[in-house]
Protein backbone atom coordinates (compact mmCIF):
# COMPACT_ATOMS: atom_id res chain seq x y z
CA UNK A 1 0.00 0.00 0.00
CA UNK A 2 1.83 3.64 -0.67
CA UNK A 3 2.44 5.76 1.79
CA UNK A 4 0.92 8.99 1.56
CA UNK A 5 3.08 12.13 1.03
CA UNK A 6 1.51 14.06 3.92
CA UNK A 7 2.02 11.17 6.18
CA UNK A 8 5.84 10.70 4.90
CA UNK A 9 6.61 14.77 5.85
CA UNK A 10 5.35 14.10 9.52
CA UNK A 11 7.86 11.03 9.95
CA UNK A 12 10.54 12.88 8.55
CA UNK A 13 10.60 15.89 10.63
CA UNK A 14 12.31 16.18 13.73
CA UNK A 15 10.58 17.40 16.86
CA UNK A 16 12.69 19.35 19.34
CA UNK A 17 12.00 19.35 23.03
CA UNK A 18 11.22 22.26 25.04
CA UNK A 19 13.14 21.39 28.17
CA UNK A 20 16.37 20.81 26.93
CA UNK A 21 16.30 24.40 25.14
CA UNK A 22 15.16 26.45 28.16
CA UNK A 23 18.16 24.12 30.27
CA UNK A 24 20.41 25.32 27.82
CA UNK A 25 19.31 28.93 28.08
CA UNK A 26 19.37 29.22 31.90
CA UNK A 27 22.70 28.12 31.56
CA UNK A 28 24.03 30.40 29.54
CA UNK A 29 22.09 33.20 31.71
CA UNK A 30 24.21 31.89 34.88
CA UNK A 31 27.07 31.85 33.33
CA UNK A 32 26.74 35.63 31.93
CA UNK A 33 25.03 36.68 35.30
CA UNK A 34 27.97 35.20 37.22
CA UNK A 35 30.56 37.06 35.41
CA UNK A 36 28.88 40.29 35.38
CA UNK A 37 28.43 39.89 39.06
CA UNK A 38 31.65 39.00 39.97
CA UNK A 39 33.04 41.84 37.90
CA UNK A 40 30.55 44.09 39.51
CA UNK A 41 32.14 42.48 42.72
CA UNK A 42 35.55 42.66 41.69
CA UNK A 43 35.17 46.68 40.18
CA UNK A 44 32.25 47.85 42.41
CA UNK A 45 32.16 46.12 46.19
CA UNK A 46 36.03 45.31 46.72
CA UNK A 47 38.36 46.55 44.08
CA UNK A 48 40.92 47.52 46.60
CA UNK A 49 43.09 44.09 46.44
CA UNK A 50 43.63 44.36 42.42
CA UNK A 51 44.04 47.81 42.76
CA UNK A 52 46.87 47.12 45.44
CA UNK A 53 48.19 44.20 43.01
CA UNK A 54 47.98 46.59 39.82
CA UNK A 55 49.77 49.28 42.20
CA UNK A 56 52.49 46.46 43.02
CA UNK A 57 53.32 46.37 39.40
CA UNK A 58 53.60 49.52 38.08
CA UNK A 59 53.63 52.00 40.86
CA UNK A 60 56.76 53.22 42.40
CA UNK A 61 58.74 55.61 44.82
CA UNK A 62 61.79 57.45 45.41
CA UNK A 63 62.16 59.52 48.95
CA UNK A 64 64.00 62.52 49.28
CA UNK A 65 66.16 61.84 52.46
CA UNK A 66 66.62 64.85 55.42
CA UNK A 67 69.60 65.18 57.43
CA UNK A 68 68.73 65.59 61.40
CA UNK A 69 69.13 69.02 62.52
CA UNK A 70 71.76 69.76 63.99
CA UNK A 71 72.98 71.43 67.68
CA UNK A 72 75.03 74.54 67.53
CA UNK A 73 76.40 76.42 70.82
CA UNK A 74 75.33 80.09 71.73
CA UNK A 75 78.11 81.65 68.72
CA UNK A 76 77.15 78.51 65.85
CA UNK A 77 79.79 75.81 66.81
CA UNK A 78 78.51 72.56 66.10
CA UNK A 79 78.03 70.48 68.85
CA UNK A 80 75.54 67.96 67.26
CA UNK A 81 75.61 67.04 63.44
CA UNK A 82 74.55 64.17 61.00
CA UNK A 83 77.18 63.12 58.47
CA UNK A 84 76.23 60.35 55.55
CA UNK A 85 77.73 57.55 55.85
CA UNK A 86 76.90 53.71 54.09
CA UNK A 87 75.15 50.83 55.53
CA UNK A 88 75.45 46.90 54.17
CA UNK A 89 72.17 45.19 53.25
CA UNK A 90 71.75 42.09 51.58
CA UNK A 91 68.70 40.21 49.40
CA UNK A 92 68.90 36.68 50.53
CA UNK A 93 67.14 35.56 47.21
CA UNK A 94 69.47 37.39 45.11
CA UNK A 95 72.36 35.70 46.77
CA UNK A 96 71.41 32.37 46.05
CA UNK A 97 70.14 33.00 43.01
CA UNK A 98 73.59 34.46 42.24
CA UNK A 99 75.78 31.57 43.70
CA UNK A 100 76.81 34.15 46.00
CA UNK A 101 77.83 31.69 49.01
CA UNK A 102 79.84 29.52 46.77
CA UNK A 103 83.19 31.67 47.36
CA UNK A 104 84.10 31.28 51.06
CA UNK A 105 86.60 33.62 50.86
CA UNK A 106 84.78 36.64 50.21
CA UNK A 107 82.82 36.13 53.78
CA UNK A 108 85.86 35.72 55.21
CA UNK A 109 87.05 39.19 54.49
CA UNK A 110 83.90 40.81 54.84
CA UNK A 111 83.74 39.09 58.14
CA UNK A 112 86.96 40.33 59.20
CA UNK A 113 86.42 43.81 58.29
CA UNK A 114 82.92 43.57 60.37
CA UNK A 115 84.79 42.03 63.09
CA UNK A 116 82.23 39.33 63.38
CA UNK A 117 82.58 35.45 63.27
CA UNK A 118 81.85 34.14 59.41
CA UNK A 119 79.27 31.83 59.85
CA UNK A 120 77.10 33.56 61.92
CA UNK A 121 77.67 36.48 59.06
CA UNK A 122 76.69 34.07 56.59
CA UNK A 123 73.74 32.33 58.84
CA UNK A 124 72.09 36.05 58.14
CA UNK A 125 71.71 35.03 54.37
CA UNK A 126 70.96 31.51 54.99
CA UNK A 127 67.23 31.64 53.97
CA UNK A 128 67.15 31.81 50.30
CA UNK A 129 62.88 33.33 50.70
CA UNK A 130 64.12 36.30 53.12
CA UNK A 131 64.75 40.10 50.35
CA UNK A 132 66.22 42.10 53.07
CA UNK A 133 68.59 41.78 55.93
CA UNK A 134 71.18 44.16 57.50
CA UNK A 135 74.70 42.75 57.43
CA UNK A 136 76.77 45.81 59.10
CA UNK A 137 75.11 49.77 59.95
CA UNK A 138 76.55 52.66 59.17
CA UNK A 139 80.10 51.39 57.95
CA UNK A 140 83.42 54.03 57.43
CA UNK A 141 83.92 55.18 53.61
CA UNK A 142 87.40 52.36 53.47
CA UNK A 143 84.58 49.52 54.67
CA UNK A 144 81.88 50.79 51.98
CA UNK A 145 84.76 51.05 48.95
CA UNK A 146 86.10 47.27 50.07
CA UNK A 147 82.41 45.80 50.08
CA UNK A 148 81.91 47.59 46.79
CA UNK A 149 85.19 45.94 45.45
CA UNK A 150 84.46 42.60 46.68
CA UNK A 151 81.10 42.39 44.29
CA UNK A 152 79.45 39.57 45.79
CA UNK A 153 76.38 39.50 44.21
CA UNK A 154 72.94 40.04 46.59
CA UNK A 155 75.44 42.37 48.72
CA UNK A 156 74.20 46.44 48.42
CA UNK A 157 74.93 49.19 49.75
CA UNK A 158 72.56 52.27 51.08
CA UNK A 159 73.24 55.36 52.42
CA UNK A 160 72.16 56.37 55.93
CA UNK A 161 73.15 59.31 58.31
CA UNK A 162 75.24 58.81 61.66
CA UNK A 163 75.19 61.33 64.55
CA UNK A 164 78.80 63.14 65.40
CA UNK A 165 79.68 65.00 68.17
CA UNK A 166 82.52 67.23 67.60
CA UNK A 167 83.26 68.06 71.17
CA UNK A 168 82.54 64.78 72.80
CA UNK A 169 82.47 64.15 76.00
CA UNK A 170 82.55 67.85 77.34
CA UNK A 171 78.98 68.29 75.94
CA UNK A 172 77.88 64.82 76.34
CA UNK A 173 75.63 65.41 79.38
CA UNK A 174 73.45 68.43 77.96
CA UNK A 175 73.58 67.74 74.23
CA UNK A 176 72.66 63.57 74.50
CA UNK A 177 72.96 61.47 71.75
CA UNK A 178 70.81 59.00 69.15
CA UNK A 179 70.34 55.59 68.79
CA UNK A 180 71.50 54.12 65.88
CA UNK A 181 68.07 54.44 64.16
CA UNK A 182 68.71 58.30 64.37
CA UNK A 183 66.09 59.06 67.63
CA UNK A 184 67.05 61.08 70.61
CA UNK A 185 67.00 58.89 73.74
CA UNK A 186 69.37 61.22 76.05
CA UNK A 187 69.90 64.96 76.81
CA UNK A 188 68.46 67.50 74.27
CA UNK A 189 68.50 65.10 71.57
CA UNK A 190 65.42 63.40 73.60
CA UNK A 191 63.51 66.55 74.15
CA UNK A 192 63.78 67.74 71.36
CA UNK A 193 63.80 64.49 68.85
CA UNK A 194 60.98 66.17 67.11
CA UNK A 195 62.25 69.57 66.13
CA UNK A 196 65.75 68.02 64.78
CA UNK A 197 63.80 65.32 62.83
CA UNK A 198 62.77 66.48 59.89
CA UNK A 199 60.05 64.82 57.27
CA UNK A 200 61.52 63.03 54.09
CA UNK A 201 60.04 64.59 50.70
CA UNK A 202 58.29 61.13 48.69
CA UNK A 203 57.77 60.96 44.77
CA UNK A 204 55.49 58.48 43.42
CA UNK A 205 54.95 58.01 39.70
CA UNK A 206 53.69 54.92 37.28
CA UNK A 207 55.48 53.48 35.42
CA UNK A 208 54.38 50.62 32.02
CA UNK A 209 55.70 47.54 31.00
CA UNK A 210 58.88 49.65 29.23
CA UNK A 211 59.87 51.33 32.33
CA UNK A 212 58.27 54.31 30.87
CA UNK A 213 56.93 57.07 33.67
CA UNK A 214 53.05 57.64 32.35
CA UNK A 215 51.60 59.09 35.30
CA UNK A 216 53.09 61.34 38.26
CA UNK A 217 51.22 60.35 41.18
CA UNK A 218 51.99 62.04 44.10
CA UNK A 219 54.93 64.72 45.09
CA UNK A 220 55.53 65.63 48.83
CA UNK A 221 58.54 68.09 49.42
CA UNK A 222 60.84 67.03 51.96
CA UNK A 223 60.25 69.07 55.39
CA UNK A 224 63.31 70.08 56.59
CA UNK A 225 64.10 69.93 60.66
CA UNK A 226 64.70 72.99 62.57
CA UNK A 227 68.26 73.84 64.11
CA UNK A 228 68.83 73.99 67.85
CA UNK A 229 70.66 76.90 68.86
CA UNK A 230 72.08 76.74 72.69
CA UNK A 231 72.80 79.02 75.63
CA UNK A 232 75.96 76.88 75.63
CA UNK A 233 79.10 79.13 75.14
CA UNK A 234 81.36 76.34 74.00
CA UNK A 235 84.44 78.16 75.18
CA UNK A 236 83.32 78.35 78.31
CA UNK A 237 81.88 74.90 78.65
CA UNK A 238 85.59 73.70 78.06
CA UNK A 239 87.18 75.57 80.28
CA UNK A 240 85.11 74.85 83.29
CA UNK A 241 85.21 70.62 82.23
CA UNK A 242 89.09 71.07 81.82
CA UNK A 243 89.25 72.53 85.74
CA UNK A 244 86.49 70.13 86.77
CA UNK A 245 88.10 67.02 85.14
CA UNK A 246 91.70 68.00 86.57
CA UNK A 247 90.20 68.77 90.29
CA UNK A 248 88.02 65.54 90.49
CA UNK A 249 91.19 63.63 89.10
CA UNK A 250 93.67 65.34 92.04
CA UNK A 251 91.32 64.97 94.89
CA UNK A 252 90.68 61.76 93.89
CA UNK A 253 86.68 62.61 93.93
CA UNK A 254 83.82 60.41 93.31
CA UNK A 255 82.31 63.00 90.66
CA UNK A 256 81.60 66.50 90.27
CA UNK A 257 79.66 69.75 88.41
CA UNK A 258 80.06 72.86 87.98
CA UNK A 259 77.81 75.40 86.00
CA UNK A 260 78.31 78.59 84.76
CA UNK A 261 74.47 81.10 84.63
CA UNK A 262 74.63 84.30 83.19
CA UNK A 263 73.04 87.10 85.83
CA UNK A 264 71.36 89.29 82.87
CA UNK A 265 69.39 86.74 81.23
CA UNK A 266 68.65 83.46 82.91
CA UNK A 267 71.22 81.69 80.03
CA UNK A 268 72.81 78.29 81.20
CA UNK A 269 76.55 79.46 79.71
CA UNK A 270 78.18 75.67 80.72
CA UNK A 271 76.83 72.83 82.24
CA UNK A 272 79.64 70.09 82.84
CA UNK A 273 80.38 66.94 84.75
CA UNK A 274 82.77 64.69 85.84
CA UNK A 275 83.11 61.71 85.08
CA UNK A 276 81.66 61.94 81.64
CA UNK A 277 81.77 59.90 78.65
CA UNK A 278 82.28 59.51 74.75
CA UNK A 279 78.86 59.66 73.10
CA UNK A 280 80.88 59.25 69.50
CA UNK A 281 82.08 55.55 71.34
CA UNK A 282 79.48 54.01 73.57
CA UNK A 283 80.91 50.48 73.57
CA UNK A 284 81.88 50.38 77.28
CA UNK A 285 79.53 53.16 78.39
CA UNK A 286 78.76 52.71 82.10
CA UNK A 287 75.13 53.97 83.42
CA UNK A 288 76.39 56.30 85.90
CA UNK A 289 78.86 58.02 83.92
CA UNK A 290 75.57 58.99 81.63
CA UNK A 291 73.73 61.13 84.72
CA UNK A 292 73.88 64.94 84.27
CA UNK A 293 74.67 65.29 88.04
CA UNK A 294 73.90 69.32 87.72
CA UNK A 295 70.27 68.52 87.89
CA UNK A 296 69.50 65.34 89.32
CA UNK A 297 71.80 64.89 92.10
CA UNK A 298 70.89 66.95 95.27
CA UNK A 299 73.20 67.71 98.71
CA UNK A 300 72.76 69.35 101.02
CA UNK A 301 74.53 72.72 100.91
CA UNK A 302 75.76 73.35 104.05
CA UNK A 303 77.10 76.87 104.24
CA UNK A 304 76.38 78.04 101.13
CA UNK A 305 73.05 78.78 102.02
CA UNK A 306 73.89 81.35 105.26
CA UNK A 307 73.57 84.29 102.50
CA UNK A 308 70.16 82.79 102.05
CA UNK A 309 69.98 83.05 105.75
CA UNK A 310 70.93 86.28 106.46
CA UNK A 311 68.54 87.66 103.46
CA UNK A 312 65.45 85.99 105.18
CA UNK A 313 66.19 87.68 107.89
CA UNK A 314 66.94 91.20 106.69
CA UNK A 315 63.82 90.55 104.81
CA UNK A 316 61.29 89.43 107.85
CA UNK A 317 63.44 92.78 109.65
CA UNK A 318 64.54 90.54 112.18
CA UNK A 319 68.01 92.22 111.81
CA UNK A 320 69.96 94.68 110.17
CA UNK A 321 73.10 95.01 107.68
CA UNK A 322 75.31 96.35 110.67
CA UNK A 323 73.60 94.09 113.58
CA UNK A 324 76.08 92.32 116.05
CA UNK A 325 75.33 89.19 117.04
CA UNK A 326 77.04 87.54 119.94
CA UNK A 327 77.90 83.80 119.38
CA UNK A 328 80.11 83.73 122.51
CA UNK A 329 80.80 81.07 123.91
CA UNK A 330 80.91 79.18 120.55
CA UNK A 331 77.78 76.78 121.16
CA UNK A 332 74.51 77.29 121.00
CA UNK A 333 72.11 74.20 123.12
CA UNK A 334 68.58 73.59 121.56
CA UNK A 335 66.00 71.24 123.01
CA UNK A 336 68.85 68.92 123.96
CA UNK A 337 70.64 69.57 120.75
CA UNK A 338 73.84 71.32 120.43
CA UNK A 339 75.21 74.07 117.36
CA UNK A 340 78.46 75.06 117.72
CA UNK A 341 81.55 76.49 115.90
CA UNK A 342 84.85 75.62 116.08
CA UNK A 343 86.30 78.32 117.92
CA UNK A 344 84.48 81.04 120.60
CA UNK A 345 84.27 83.51 117.98
CA UNK A 346 82.69 86.37 120.17
CA UNK A 347 80.49 88.63 118.44
CA UNK A 348 80.33 89.46 115.12
CA UNK A 349 78.30 91.67 112.55
CA UNK A 350 76.28 90.13 110.33
CA UNK A 351 79.41 89.98 107.86
CA UNK A 352 81.37 88.69 109.77
CA UNK A 353 79.17 85.86 110.17
CA UNK A 354 78.97 85.29 106.65
CA UNK A 355 83.17 85.59 106.44
CA UNK A 356 83.88 83.04 109.35
CA UNK A 357 81.07 81.21 108.54
CA UNK A 358 79.73 81.00 111.97
CA UNK A 359 76.85 78.22 112.54
CA UNK A 360 76.06 80.06 115.83
CA UNK A 361 75.38 82.78 114.32
CA UNK A 362 73.63 82.06 111.32
CA UNK A 363 71.09 79.96 113.91
CA UNK A 364 70.45 83.02 116.10
CA UNK A 365 69.50 84.64 113.11
CA UNK A 366 66.94 81.93 111.83
CA UNK A 367 65.43 81.46 115.11
CA UNK A 368 64.88 85.42 115.27
CA UNK A 369 63.47 85.12 111.51
CA UNK A 370 61.37 82.36 112.65
CA UNK A 371 60.42 79.24 110.25
CA UNK A 372 57.57 80.30 108.06
CA UNK A 373 59.82 83.27 106.97
CA UNK A 374 62.77 80.99 105.97
CA UNK A 375 60.75 78.64 104.32
CA UNK A 376 58.94 81.01 102.49
CA UNK A 377 62.75 82.67 101.28
CA UNK A 378 64.04 79.58 100.36
CA UNK A 379 61.21 78.44 97.96
CA UNK A 380 61.41 82.21 96.59
CA UNK A 381 64.80 81.61 95.17
CA UNK A 382 63.60 78.58 93.78
CA UNK A 383 64.28 76.17 96.20
CA UNK A 384 62.14 72.52 95.96
CA UNK A 385 61.18 73.54 92.30
CA UNK A 386 62.55 73.24 88.64
CA UNK A 387 64.55 75.74 87.42
CA UNK A 388 63.04 76.26 83.93
CA UNK A 389 65.42 74.46 81.92
CA UNK A 390 63.59 71.11 81.45
CA UNK A 391 66.33 68.62 81.22
CA UNK A 392 65.55 64.91 81.56
CA UNK A 393 65.38 64.08 85.23
CA UNK A 394 65.80 67.55 87.06
CA UNK A 395 65.44 67.14 90.55
CA UNK A 396 63.55 69.64 92.48
CA UNK A 397 65.44 68.68 95.78
CA UNK A 398 64.10 68.59 99.12
CA UNK A 399 62.02 71.39 101.14
CA UNK A 400 59.79 70.39 103.34
CA UNK A 401 57.10 72.27 104.28
CA UNK A 402 57.66 72.15 108.32
CA UNK A 403 55.35 75.03 109.61
CA UNK A 404 56.12 73.62 112.80
CA UNK A 405 59.29 73.24 113.24
CA UNK A 406 61.50 72.05 116.29
CA UNK A 407 64.83 75.71 117.24
CA UNK A 408 67.20 72.64 116.18
CA UNK A 409 65.39 72.10 113.05
CA UNK A 410 65.49 75.63 112.32
CA UNK A 411 68.62 76.10 113.37
CA UNK A 412 70.14 73.44 111.10
CA UNK A 413 67.99 74.81 108.15
CA UNK A 414 70.13 78.08 107.99
CA UNK A 415 73.38 76.55 107.36
CA UNK A 416 72.23 73.73 104.80
CA UNK A 417 71.36 70.67 107.17
CA UNK A 418 67.26 69.67 106.15
CA UNK A 419 67.46 71.00 102.72
CA UNK A 420 68.63 69.23 99.34
CA UNK A 421 69.27 71.39 96.29
CA UNK A 422 71.27 70.55 92.85
CA UNK A 423 74.33 72.52 91.78
CA UNK A 424 71.65 74.16 89.00
CA UNK A 425 69.44 75.53 92.08
CA UNK A 426 72.44 76.66 93.85
CA UNK A 427 73.46 78.40 90.53
CA UNK A 428 69.83 80.25 90.44
CA UNK A 429 70.21 81.47 93.89
CA UNK A 430 73.31 82.95 93.52
CA UNK A 431 71.95 84.40 89.94
CA UNK A 432 69.17 85.91 91.71
CA UNK A 433 71.75 87.44 94.47
CA UNK A 434 73.38 88.92 91.78
CA UNK A 435 70.64 90.30 89.82
CA UNK A 436 69.23 92.23 92.79
CA UNK A 437 66.41 90.03 93.95
CA UNK A 438 65.13 89.32 90.44
CA UNK A 439 64.62 85.64 89.38
CA UNK A 440 65.00 84.98 86.03
CA UNK A 441 64.20 81.30 84.62
CA UNK A 442 67.18 79.24 83.55
CA UNK A 443 67.35 78.15 79.87
CA UNK A 444 69.54 76.29 77.97
CA UNK A 445 68.74 77.69 74.92
CA UNK A 446 69.60 81.00 73.24
CA UNK A 447 67.71 84.18 74.25
CA UNK A 448 67.70 87.19 72.39
CA UNK A 449 67.54 89.66 75.76
CA UNK A 450 66.56 89.72 78.99
CA UNK A 451 63.24 88.22 79.76
CA UNK A 452 60.58 89.66 81.95
CA UNK A 453 62.05 88.61 85.56
CA UNK A 454 60.28 88.31 88.89
CA UNK A 455 61.98 89.96 92.07
CA UNK A 456 61.37 87.84 94.98
CA UNK A 457 63.54 90.00 97.49
CA UNK A 458 64.16 93.62 97.55
CA UNK A 459 66.99 94.98 95.39
CA UNK A 460 68.66 96.77 98.56
CA UNK A 461 68.52 93.53 100.77
CA UNK A 462 70.20 91.65 97.94
CA UNK A 463 73.01 94.14 97.25
CA UNK A 464 73.87 94.32 100.94
CA UNK A 465 73.74 90.37 100.98
CA UNK A 466 76.25 90.54 98.14
CA UNK A 467 78.22 93.14 99.19
CA UNK A 468 78.79 90.65 102.49
CA UNK A 469 80.05 87.88 100.02
CA UNK A 470 82.73 90.03 98.94
CA UNK A 471 84.21 90.35 102.09
CA UNK A 472 83.91 86.41 102.35
CA UNK A 473 86.18 86.14 99.19
CA UNK A 474 88.32 89.61 100.42
CA UNK A 475 89.82 88.22 103.58
CA UNK A 476 87.10 85.54 104.64
CA UNK A 477 87.01 81.76 104.38
CA UNK A 478 86.67 82.54 100.79
CA UNK A 479 89.61 83.90 100.18
CA UNK A 480 91.05 80.94 97.43
CA UNK A 481 88.45 82.22 95.07
CA UNK A 482 89.98 85.66 94.61
CA UNK A 483 90.20 86.64 90.92
CA UNK A 484 93.17 88.98 89.98
CA UNK A 485 91.32 92.02 88.43
CA UNK A 486 87.92 91.60 89.08
CA UNK A 487 85.46 91.47 92.10
CA UNK A 488 84.22 88.21 93.62
CA UNK A 489 81.72 87.84 96.10
CA UNK A 490 81.12 83.91 97.00
CA UNK A 491 80.52 81.64 100.04
CA UNK A 492 82.26 77.62 100.70
CA UNK A 493 80.63 74.95 101.66
CA UNK A 494 80.95 71.80 103.39
CA UNK A 495 78.37 69.19 103.87
CA UNK A 496 78.58 65.53 105.33
CA UNK A 497 76.48 62.99 103.46
CA UNK A 498 73.61 61.33 105.06
CA UNK A 499 73.69 57.96 105.37
CA UNK A 500 70.85 55.51 106.94
CA UNK A 501 70.85 56.64 110.71
CA UNK A 502 72.92 59.98 110.79
CA UNK A 503 75.65 61.23 108.67
CA UNK A 504 78.66 59.67 107.42
CA UNK A 505 82.18 60.36 106.85
CA UNK A 506 82.12 61.50 103.29
CA UNK A 507 82.07 64.96 102.47
CA UNK A 508 80.28 67.11 99.65
CA UNK A 509 82.51 70.25 99.30
CA UNK A 510 81.06 73.85 97.37
CA UNK A 511 81.86 77.11 95.93
CA UNK A 512 79.29 79.51 95.18
CA UNK A 513 79.95 83.14 93.87
CA UNK A 514 79.27 85.98 91.78
CA UNK A 515 81.49 88.31 89.78
CA UNK A 516 82.08 90.91 88.80
CA UNK A 517 80.52 92.85 92.25
CA UNK A 518 80.15 95.71 90.18
CA UNK A 519 78.44 95.09 87.56
CA UNK A 520 77.30 91.17 88.07
CA UNK A 521 77.53 88.73 85.00
CA UNK A 522 78.00 85.62 86.28
CA UNK A 523 76.90 82.97 88.92
CA UNK A 524 78.86 80.20 88.87
CA UNK A 525 79.03 77.46 91.22
CA UNK A 526 81.73 74.42 91.71
CA UNK A 527 80.88 70.80 93.56
CA UNK A 528 83.00 67.93 93.89
CA UNK A 529 81.91 65.09 95.75
CA UNK A 530 83.15 62.75 97.94
CA UNK A 531 87.16 64.18 98.01
CA UNK A 532 90.11 61.92 99.13
CA UNK A 533 92.66 62.82 101.46
CA UNK A 534 93.47 65.59 104.06
CA UNK A 535 92.01 68.55 101.94
CA UNK A 536 88.14 68.15 102.10
CA UNK A 537 86.94 71.76 102.43
CA UNK A 538 85.13 74.03 100.62
CA UNK A 539 87.69 76.57 100.79
CA UNK A 540 90.64 74.19 99.76
CA UNK A 541 88.64 71.74 96.92
CA UNK A 542 85.80 73.76 95.25
CA UNK A 543 87.23 77.60 95.74
CA UNK A 544 90.30 77.42 93.76
CA UNK A 545 88.58 75.48 90.85
CA UNK A 546 85.88 78.53 90.79
CA UNK A 547 88.63 80.89 90.66
CA UNK A 548 90.26 79.09 87.83
CA UNK A 549 86.98 78.85 85.85
CA UNK A 550 85.60 82.57 86.74
CA UNK A 551 88.90 83.89 85.78
CA UNK A 552 89.03 82.70 82.30
CA UNK A 553 85.47 82.82 81.79
CA UNK A 554 85.56 86.81 82.71
CA UNK A 555 88.42 87.40 80.16
CA UNK A 556 86.55 85.08 77.47
CA UNK A 557 84.17 86.91 77.71
CA UNK A 558 85.66 90.60 77.60
CA UNK A 559 84.42 91.66 80.64
CA UNK A 560 86.23 94.75 82.08
CA UNK A 561 88.22 93.96 84.88
CA UNK A 562 86.69 96.11 87.86
CA UNK A 563 89.68 96.05 90.88
CA UNK A 564 92.32 97.29 88.93
CA UNK A 565 93.87 97.99 92.70
CA UNK A 566 94.83 94.31 92.49
CA UNK A 567 96.96 93.78 89.25
CA UNK A 568 100.45 94.55 88.98
CA UNK A 569 102.23 95.55 85.41
CA UNK A 570 104.54 92.97 84.21
CA UNK A 571 107.58 94.76 82.35
CA UNK A 572 109.23 92.87 80.08
CA UNK A 573 113.11 93.96 80.31
CA UNK A 574 116.55 92.41 79.20
CA UNK A 575 116.88 90.49 82.52
CA UNK A 576 113.71 88.75 82.12
CA UNK A 577 110.02 89.78 83.95
CA UNK A 578 110.05 92.50 86.51
CA UNK A 579 106.57 93.29 88.84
Amino acid sequence: MAVTPNRRNKKMTPKQGSGRFYFSMLVLALVFGSLVARAAYIQVIEPERLIFEGDRRSLRADTTEVQRGTIVDRNGRELAVSVPVQTVWADPQRIHEGLGLDNRERWLALAEVFRTDVDELIAKVADPDRRFVYLERKVTPAVAEFVRQLGIPGIYLKTESRRFYPVGEITAHVVGFTDIDGRGIEGLEAIYDSVLTGTPGERVYRKDAQGRVVEEVRVTAAEQPKQLTLSIDQRLQSLAYAELKKAVRYHQATSGSAVIVDVQTGEVLAMVNSPSYNPNNRTDLQAHRMRNRAVTDAYEPGSTVKPLTVLAGLEAGAITADQVIDTSPGWLRLGGRRVSDPVNRGKLTVTEVLKESSNVGSAKIALATGIDKMLATYAAVGFGNDTGVALLGESYGILQNRRRSSDFETATLSYGYGVSVTTLQLAQMYAIIGNGGIQRPLTVQRREGAPAGQRVVSEANAKAVLGMLEQVVVDGSGKRARVRGYRVAGKTGTSRKAVAGGYGDEYVTLFAGVAPVSDPRLAVVVTINEPRGDEYYGSDVSAPVFAEIVGDALRLLNVPPDNLEDTQLKVAGFGGVHD
